[in-house]
């Protein structure tokens, strides 16, 4: 760690579940830390977890990233492991309001499995309405 640099915050992922009349089930993985390469494996592991998790009850599934860090190339690709499968099957997972550096990498990585949405409620209303969410996740 260089002089003056704080340590990284180690990553924290907490699910909110939720029920929405316009979309069903929903469940905000809210993530706060930094994804780096010490925690980039662990990160790409939980978020397919939960992923997996959201397909078997037919919930749809939202990122809240307003409180991360994106540290190194190689958490972006942890990001894109975890969704490309969604990609392939034509749908993405919504990303609210990364900070704007993680914003940046994530459109310079151009992940076809993700989307970014600036608040909460526009990722809301980018879910298919009275539509369950499909197995593979949200579109």
């Amino acid at each position: 760690m260089e002089k003056g640099q704080l340590p990284a915050a180690p990553l924290l992922l907490r699910a909110v579940r939720d029920t929405r009349p316009e979309s069903g089930p929903i469940t905000l993985l809210k993530a706060r830390g930094t994804v780096d390469a010490s925690n980039a494996t662990e990160f790409s592991e939980a978020l397919a977890e939960h992923l997996r998790r959201s397909d078997r009850a037919g919930e749809h599934l939202i990122l809240d990233m307003t409180e991360v860090y994106l540290a190194s190339a190689v958490a972006v690709r942890s990001l894109d492991r975890a969704t490309g499968g969604l990609a392939l099957s034509g749908r993405c997972l919504p990303i609210v309001q990364p900070r704007p550096h993680v914003r940046e990498a994530l459109r310079l990585a151009g992940l076809p499995g993700v989307r970014v949405h600036a608040t909460t409620a526009s990722a809301l209303d980018s879910l298919p309405a009275g539509e369950p969410a499909r197995p593979g996740g949200p579109r």
